[in-house]
């Protein structure tokens, strides 16, 4: 499996110089290859192959002395960086969107370079962890944790963020194996995201979502001061990298909120089942679109999917349709507001928070979806606890008679 190890570097002023003019160079190499792109399919009526275009980097280097002083496999990755490019919009066209062209990268749009395969290492000169570039220099790196000895390093991206802080960034392929997911899980969970609460599941456990007002506020206060500076002069340029750490700052929290949550669920569960939300299509919705990108439940399920598979975890993603409207109980949909946030079905009396319902919901199709949970009566391990459904502690299947039974005595009571 392949995993990516970010740290951050604490260069000098003369090795910030260098690296931002190993950028500048690399930008250029980009511009530069794009220009022949270009000129060789008007040529020949067709576009290059990425082999071709690396082929010529050496006459280049014969008339562009700067070309000299990077690395080599650090100019072959910048080609390669051009070609993905054209294959995401090859991707984008397909899918039916409406694509221009690439353009030429200004300064402010590049801001990485990739040594692949070598090129680089760690290493500890003077008691102090350093990032050894080669054609450029030794650079103290902060390894806040320790990468695998098993690992395998096989690439490392250098990149400077608009604070001005530059990040390294490993690739790494760890030599052992994922464990296999169970091919009977007992440990099971669904989750439903959203607002109000982040995410609640089928254990009762309903997590809110991360306050960050504070910190909106005051990117609001620094977006404001930017606007009144002139454009270009060093107080604006002050003025906008403040305005880049709030946004890092916002990421940050947010990301490390993702990753801690996304890390408990994929170790404590043996089968995760959550909503594949279409989280672009609620983007596009007129209302409540600040709070769904806030929310950025994609990401979530991005890194609740790959943590699963590196803890061998059963990870399905379900259909969202109706998970709200469908009583847990009995499988009648009901409609409800969004601002009802009770489930009351009046085919059955099961009542339950509305988060909660879906969560079992979710649970159910994802069993259904690994073959599990088919039987006439529930498994112990899915059934609900005899206390109350909204304390459940596994979910019941759809139109069991064990909740059934449950239900119509909670309501007699």
């Amino acid at each position: 499996m392949y995993y990516a190890y970010k740290y951050r570097l604490k260069p000098s002023d003369a090795h910030r110089e260098e690296l931002d003019r190993h950028r500048d160079i690399c930008r250029q190499l980009y511009n530069h290859t794009l220009y022949r792109l270009n000129e060789y399919q008007d040529e020949h009526g067709e576009l290059p192959s990425m082999t071709t275009l690396r082929s010529e980097l050496p006459d280049l280097k014969k008339w562009w002395d700067g070309l000299s002083d990077v690395y080599s496999k650090v100019l072959q990755t910048v080609v390669e960086r051009l070609f993905d490019n054209l294959k995401g919009l090859s991707a984008l066209k397909e899918n039916g969107y409406g694509v221009g062209q690439l353009k030429w990268k200004p300064p402010r749009e590049f801001r990485s370079f990739t040594y692949s395969q070598s090129g680089f290492k760690l290493d500890k000169k003077g008691g102090q962890a350093v990032l050894s570039l080669s054609k450029l220099a030794d650079i103290p790196i902060r390894l806040h944790r320790a990468i695998p000895d098993d690992a395998n390093l096989k690439q490392v991206t250098v990149k400077k963020e608009p604070t001005g802080k530059w990040f390294a960034t490993f690739g790494v392929q760890m030599a052992r194996e994922p464990p296999e997911p169970p091919e009977k899980p007992e440990q099971c969970v669904g989750i439903d995201v959203g607002i109000l609460k982040y995410a609640h599941d089928t254990d009762g456990t309903a997590v809110g979502s991360l306050d960050l007002s504070d910190e909106r506020d005051r990117l609001e206060r620094e977006q404001r001061k930017l606007s009144r500076k002139q454009h270009g002069s060093n107080n604006w340029e002050k003025q906008r990298r403040r305005v880049a750490e709030c946004h890092a700052d916002l990421r940050r929290k947010r990301r490390d909120f993702l990753h801690k949550l996304s890390a408990y669920y994929a170790r404590e569960y043996d089968f995760v089942a959550v909503e594949d939300l279409n989280v672009k299509g609620m983007m596009e919705s007129p209302s409540n679109s600040r709070n769904t990108a806030s929310a950025a439940w994609r990401t979530f399920l991005s890194l609740l999917e790959y943590k699963c598979e590196r803890e061998g975890t059963h990870f399905v993603a379900v259909n969202p349709r109706g998970t709200t409207k469908e009583c847990a109980g009995c499988g009648v949909s009901t409609d409800k507001p969004l601002w009802v946030r009770e489930h009351s079905c009046p085919a059955c009396g099961f009542e339950a928070d509305r988060d909660a319902n879906a969560a079992w919901n979710i649970l159910s199709r994802g069993l259904e979806d690994l073959g599990v949970g088919h039987s006439e009566s529930p498994p112990v391990e899915t059934a609900l606890s005899v206390d109350t459904p909204v304390s459940a502690k596994r979910v019941v299947e759809t139109g069991s008679p064990t909740l059934k039974e449950r239900t119509a005595q909670a309501v007699s009571e």
